[in-house]
């Protein structure tokens, strides 16, 4: 399963949000871009309870102030 988490942060803390993210099991990509959001995060897990783990882990890092996950899917 492969999901995508927008995440706001504290002023200045951009980076140090996206390295920690990146150190999270389950997460392929955290990279700061421009725009609403300051981090996108891209994760790959075997299924919903595990995005669930992920996000409640990423949540637990310091300068995060909201996430938004958005779940991939694909079309026919």
């Amino acid at each position: 399963m492969k999901a995508y988490i927008l995440i706001e942060v504290e002023v200045g803390k951009a980076s140090p949000v996206a390295e920690a993210v990146q150190k999270v099991e389950g997460v392929k990509s955290a990279d700061t871009v421009t725009g609403p959001y300051d981090v996108v995060a891209a994760i790959e897990v075997a299924d919903i309870d595990a995005v669930g783990t992920v996000v409640k882990q990423i949540h637990s890092i310091a300068g995060i102030g909201k996430t938004t996950t958005c779940m991939g899917v694909k079309y026919s």
